[in-house]
């Protein structure tokens, strides 16, 4: 399997950036003594990136009503974009001709692009699977017939120019029968092998995909496909959070990451963003974590907070002169945006009211992952758990 890309990670030709740098490496800064958290550093072309982290999600290459200049004030470390929206338009090669997506976003800092395999399966009847490849008609966009095989999703990626990109994976719902995803962890762990070998750009990284639904059994084979098919740098955990609760999420999860999966990789919990769950996730040694919930969530008129999930179009906000939360130390909390503006705002359906609670709920993620390295650093993450189940900001339902 020698190529361009393994030479790399094998420490071979190429795999040093001009200054005797690598170009990518993950190192664990401290380890919690009483839970399986840890505290690390992701080194990227693109900067550091301190983990544990919460990654916003910037789909068409923005996050929705966020200027760069605001989510780089807010302390954003990494962003997410989408590879299948992105491919549809503006079209990779349009990003490239740009320069890449760093260039287009007007981002300076790491990106993090999935493969799209979620929106291509979750079309549903307009997906036809088959070994080599996904068909899909993009009803979403002009309706298009599309053919993605695993060479022609990294051939994209590549084109768009992100740090950290993801394998063409298939993504089974919750619940699905034991078949179906025994053959979604096949066809995976097949297409993993295959874009490990399409993947040449040196100065960005592959991650593989474990999959195998709520069985553990699954999982475990998935992961050793992708430890036999290539030396992924790190790996994404996906086929969570896919209408399964989180207890049952957690059953096969905290096993599957504690004890089995690789100690010196970046660990990448997909699509998943309440406060609660991304605290229990650091507990068991997630150290990466996405989801579109805190903007999608203040589009809808509602907050994390301290005080656990607010809904801003309650009357009960008509006439509070106080701050979203008082315990927040984002630029809306202490900027003078009172609970009566923020309920005027939504009630009255103002883009700024999105932008203000966006900017909030991102914060309060990015702040809540400071929070927990800092526990982990300092050996406490066991009490800052217990702390923070014991709190009104656990319900954040």
């Amino acid at each position: 399997m020698a190529s361009t890309y393994e030479d790399f990670w094998n420490g071979g030709l190429g795999a040093t950036a001009a200054d005797g740098r690598p170009w990518f490496a993950y190192d664990i800064v401290a380890e919690d003594p009483t839970t399986h958290a840890r505290a690390g550093v992701l080194h990227t072309p693109h900067g550091d990136v301190p983990t544990p982290i919460f990654m916003p999600v910037g789909t068409k290459a923005t996050v929705k009503g966020l200027l760069t200049d605001t989510l780089e004030q807010i302390g954003t470390k990494i962003l997410l974009a989408n590879t299948y929206h992105l491919s549809q338009r503006p079209g990779p090669e349009l990003v490239a001709e740009m320069g890449d997506l760093h260039s287009f976003m007007h981002w300076n800092g790491p990106i993090l692009t999935d493969s799209g395999g979620f929106q291509v399966f979750s079309l549903g009847d307009y997906v036809k699977l088959t070994d080599n490849g996904v068909e899909f008609r993009a009803v979403d966009y002009d309706g298009k017939r599309v053919f993605w095989t695993p060479e022609e999703n990294m051939r994209i990626a590549q084109l768009l120019g992100a740090d950290i990109v993801m394998q063409l994976d298939q993504c089974p719902g919750y619940p699905s029968p034991r078949p179906f995803v025994e053959r979604a962890v096949e066809l995976s762990s097949m297409w993993a092998e295959r874009c490990w070998k399409a993947h040449t750009k040196p100065d960005q990284a592959l991650f593989g995909i474990v999959q195998g639904g709520m069985d553990l059994d699954l999982r475990l084979r998935s992961l050793q496909h992708l430890e036999e098919c290539g030396d992924f740098p790190g790996y994404g955990i996906g086929g969570y959070s896919v209408g399964e609760s989180h207890e049952v999420m957690f059953e096969s999860l905290t096993p599957l990451v504690s004890e089995h999966m690789p100690k010196g990789k970046p660990r990448y919990l997909m699509g998943v963003g309440n406060p609660t769950t991304l605290v229990r996730g650091v507990s068991v040694g997630i150290d990466m974590f996405d989801c579109v919930l805190p903007t999608r969530t203040a589009r809808m008129g509602t907050a994390f907070s301290s005080q656990g999930r607010l809904n801003l179009k309650n009357a009960c906000h008509t006439h509070d002169a106080g701050p979203l939360d008082p315990a927040c130390t984002c630029p809306v909390c202490t900027g003078g945006y009172t609970r009566a503006y923020l309920h005027h705002l939504v009630k009255q359906k103002e883009m700024v009211g999105s932008i203000l609670l966006s900017t909030h709920n991102i914060y309060f993620l990015l702040d809540l992952m400071r929070r927990a390295r800092q526990a982990i650093i300092e050996g406490r993450y066991g009490a800052f758990v217990s702390d923070w189940m014991d709190s009104p900001a656990a319900k954040d339902w």
